[in-house]
């Protein structure tokens, strides 16, 4: 198809994918180490609690994206179903929508950045904007796919449009 579109989707997916196995790698190794420290030595890692709290958004934004990239995101099939050839023109309104709703939804989350990057994390130091960021890029992120699936949605399906176009000549024989 375009390029451009396939390589933007295939960096957003790099990008998350590369989030996703390091922040779920990172929280095991840590998790991992410290129950060990427990059983073995009675003690833990003051921070170890802190960082999966704050790598958990990392996670869910990042698998979130990916699951919209894929098509495995909730949907809403009964009404699409139903209206035929017009399906496409509805689909891809409907995907201009969830975009401007999730740049609204970033919009909105800004005075929340704002504040949260004067609260600081009581033993790693780190604010609380990085969480904040981060559901902010994702919804951005998922803007971004939502506006890249419209050339596919608005494309014509030629087996769809053969096969509706082969039942009205049959009814017409």
């Amino acid at each position: 198809m375009n390029t451009f579109i396939d390589r933007t989707h295939w960096v957003i997916g790099l990008i998350c994918r590369g989030i996703l196995y390091s922040t779920l790698t990172i929280m095991f190794v840590i998790l991992t180490a410290n129950v060990g420290l427990r059983y073995a030595m009675g003690t833990s890692l003051s921070w170890a609690s802190e960082l999966p709290e704050l790598l958990f958004p990392w996670v869910i934004m990042s698998g979130v994206v990916l699951g919209a990239q894929h098509g495995s995101h909730i949907a809403v099939v009964i009404l699409t179903q139903k209206l035929g050839a017009s399906r496409r023109w509805v689909l891809a309104f409907g995907s201009m929508i969830v975009a401007v709703l999730y740049l609204g939804l970033c919009w909105a989350a800004w005075p929340l950045y704002e504040i949260a990057a004067d609260e600081y994390t009581p033993m790693l130091g780190v604010p609380g904007s990085v969480t904040v960021g981060c559901l902010m890029g994702g919804f951005v992120l998922l803007a971004i796919v939502a506006l890249l699936q419209l050339p596919s949605i608005l494309r014509p399906q030629p087996d769809a449009d053969e096969a509706e176009n082969a039942h009205h000549s049959e009814a017409l024989a």
